[in-house]
């Protein structure tokens, strides 16, 4: 079986060992694919896998060898699943591998904003301890989470993994509904974001959550509000929130996603010199990557191929 890994380089970061996948067949791994060669290198392919590299329905119309396809994350919207059912080609993911990981840099994002460390820190060690009157010294209000609201927004492993930690920390946690769902015994977004300390997002990108943090629900917000977004760029607007920052609001807003990734040069966002910068944190799409994570990812990636080669079907989505 030839085995082709279009864009290895974000998981893997460089280590192309992929043992577990050699063990299967012939194994060709590129770093990165730009679509002008997505058809060369996956031409004679029987498995394909990708992690943000699309395959559309005419890709797979020109690939009659490929018989399987693994995507090397949870989402599978890279893939035309319609196309891959019509041509009998089974389809894979990883699901749940990162939960942890993602539901650690949540915390992480908040104790920033609670404590700032980094920026304690940093005037620490720019002298201001040092040549202070008093044995301590504080550059913002700081916050305890025992006691604090926090709302959150889709309630699959990922956010069950971060009610956990925030029941371990005092908090209290209201589970949202979240627009389209079909889920019960979840409080609505009107009644449950006025009630908020923090908000955080993990629901899917779909239709009826695109754009869904848009001037209305930060307006919904207490004034110093936390938002967190480890789910997906699009779910929020990003205009409204950074009309939402520029007037004042919002405590603090931690993002790992953008709508575009990577973004583009000068996205207003990331203007360090914005007048709200110190209450906007952003890291680029890291949540999923812990080195445990990633490995749990590659011996998945790995266990799906080998399971349908053998003829049984392991996180099948076709």
């Amino acid at each position: 079986m030839r085995i082709v890994l279009l864009d290895s380089f974000a998981a893997d970061q460089g280590d192309s060992a992929r043992p577990e996948l050699r063990a299967i067949g012939e194994l060709v791994v590129y770093p990165r694919t730009p679509p002008n060669l997505v058809l060369e290198r996956s031409a004679g392919a029987q498995a394909l896998l990708t992690n943000k590299v699309v395959l559309s329905a005419e890709l797979m119309a020109a690939l009659p060898d490929l018989r399987y396809v693994g995507v090397t994350a949870t989402g599978t919207n890279v893939v035309d699943l319609d196309a891959a059912k019509q041509r009998n080609i089974a389809v894979t993911n990883v699901p749940a591998y990162s939960t942890e990981s993602v539901a650690q840099l949540v915390f992480a994002m908040v104790l920033h904003f609670a404590f700032d460390i980094t920026g304690h820190d940093a005037a620490v060690k720019a002298g201001r301890w040092a040549s202070g009157p008093d044995f301590c010294f504080f550059l913002h209000p700081l916050r305890e989470m025992a006691g604090k609201t926090l709302v959150v927004v889709g309630m699959g492993a990922i956010g069950n993994a971060v009610t956990r930690i925030a029941t371990a920390f005092g908090m209290k946690v209201i589970a949202a509904q979240v627009p389209g769902s079909s889920s019960t015994n979840r409080t609505s977004l009107d009644e449950a974001l006025p009630l908020a300390d923090v908000v955080t997002l993990h629901c899917p990108l779909t239709p009826a959550t695109r754009g869904l943090v848009d001037r209305r629900f930060l307006a919904a917000l207490k004034p110093n509000a936390i938002l967190i977004n480890t789910s997906r760029g699009p779910v929020v607007d990003e205009t409204a929130l950074q009309e939402s920052l520029r007037a004042g609001s919002l405590g603090g807003v931690g993002l790992d996603v953008l709508g575009a990734e990577p973004p583009t040069p000068g996205h207003p966002l990331l203007d360090p010199a914005a007048p709200w910068a110190a209450r906007l944190v952003v890291t680029p799409h890291l949540g999923w990557g812990t080195v445990e994570a990633r490995k749990r990812l590659a011996t998945c990636v790995a266990a799906n191929l080998a399971a349908f080669v053998a003829g049984q079907q392991l996180n099948r989505i076709v």
